[in-house]
């Protein structure tokens, strides 16, 4: 088993040798501006991972997986532009750089880029390699849509909140493992099953990143502390909170929600602290360990060497053991 941060180089480097026309420039420079920002290249690293546990050439699943690192950045190029995102990865994001006009149409040719590249299978899978990408990028924008949706939309519930970061974030995981998997001559039902362990770890995932941003150390989270609370973002710490909260821990809560003036260290604080109070970090951290553990129940039933499972629950307890 090759290790998977030989796998994120092997991306990373063919990533650079990627080329694009020179004409006309401003539909093509956007395109390998935003691909040369970097990253950790994780998903299409997990394809090339998942055709090497069933002991495919990782060479032959280069290109799909390219096609994952294209779609992933061209849907980045997309949100920030929605956003209204000044900065991506610490550079000027194209719509910025360029204009909005300019990344959205970049961005198209970027998905159809995805494409092509995503179409050099063997002729056997490639109508379910073609089927899983088609299911993939489509519930990433139902994800996108719901998350924008949920911005202007009060009482939302768990399940939905849990259903958009599957949409939009654990589909991707998973899409690329059952992609690799096919590659490396895996059968459907093993497929299937290691799809359903990269879905439930990516939620789990996206769990850990809510906790990580009111608890995280900023030092080693790598990003501001509280943004979520600042923006009122309904993550699953918020729309817990907003279910256990009575009284005047509710009214505290709702106040900070609906006021637009305020210090950012005290709305930080007092908003902690109301969760602090109705103890949502328990609820999250439970949340986030039910689906780990749906996540290493689909993996005890893959056919696969016991080393090579372990691999996969090696790479798990990394993904989800962040230093608080």
């Amino acid at each position: 088993m090759r290790k998977l941060e030989d796998l994120q180089l092997l991306i990373a480097n063919s990533v650079d040798k990627l080329r694009y026309p020179d004409y006309p420039a401003e539909l093509y420079e956007p395109i390998s501006y935003i691909l040369s920002l970097g990253g950790k290249r994780m998903r299409p690293a997990l394809l090339l991972m998942a055709c090497d546990l069933f002991g495919g050439d990782v060479e032959e699943a280069l290109s799909p997986a390219l096609a994952i690192e294209v779609f992933h950045n061209f849907t980045l190029m997309h949100d920030d532009i929605m956003d209204k995102a000044p900065i991506r990865r610490g550079k000027t994001t194209v719509h910025e750089k360029w204009n909005a006009n300019v990344a959205i149409l970049s961005g198209d040719v970027m998905l159809i880029e995805g494409y092509k590249l995503m179409m050099q299978v063997r002729e056997n899978i490639l109508r379910q390699v073609l089927d899983i990408f088609n299911d993939t990028a489509v519930g990433v924008c139902e994800g996108q849509q719901l998350d924008m949706t949920f911005e202007s939309t009060n009482n939302i519930a768990i399940k939905e909140y849990i259903n958009m970061i599957r949409l939009k974030t654990a589909v991707v995981l998973g899409g690329a493992l059952k992609i690799g998997a096919l590659i490396g001559k895996a059968d459907i039902k093993d497929a299937e099953l290691l799809c359903e362990f990269g879905e439930q770890i990516g939620i789990a995932f996206q769990l850990q990143d809510d906790i990580l941003d009111v608890y995280g150390n900023p030092e080693k989270f790598g990003k501001q502390i509280g943004g979520d609370i600042l923006s009122n973002k309904k993550t699953y710490l918020l729309i817990k909170a907003l279910e256990l909260a009575q009284g005047d821990y509710a009214d505290e809560l709702n106040k900070w929600l609906s006021i637009s003036d305020f210090g950012s260290e005290k709305k930080v604080a007092a908003v902690t602290e109301i969760y602090n109070q109705v103890n949502v970090r328990a609820y999250a951290e439970n949340e986030m360990q039910l689906y780990a553990d749906k996540a290493f129940k689909a993996l005890e039933k893959i056919n696969l060497p016991e080393a090579n499972k372990q691999y996969l629950r090696d790479f798990a307890d990394g993904l989800l053991v962040r230093e608080y």
